[in-house]
């Protein structure tokens, strides 16, 4: 690596995990309306519930976080 200023894809693709993961968590707590009002999220609160759809967005957000910081670690 040239001064550790390349990243690997690897590594990348572990941030962009992360950073998504915490995207995901900063969404579903602000519930902003315009993507809150979107026909799949709709959907899933049908199906799901409020409280289920929180928790189902959580778990996925963590789900990406972790694999992402295990990328980042390999």
């Amino acid at each position: 690596m040239e001064g550790g200023r390349n990243m690997n894809g690897i590594a990348l693709l572990g941030l962009v995990l992360v950073l998504y993961g915490g995207a995901v968590i900063a969404l579903t707590l602000k519930k902003p309306e315009k993507i809150w009002e979107m026909g799949k999220i709709k959907l899933f609160r049908k199906v799901l519930g409020e409280k289920g759809t929180d928790i189902f967005f959580m778990l996925f957000a963590l789900v990406a976080m972790g694999v992402g910081l295990w990328l980042l670690v390999k």
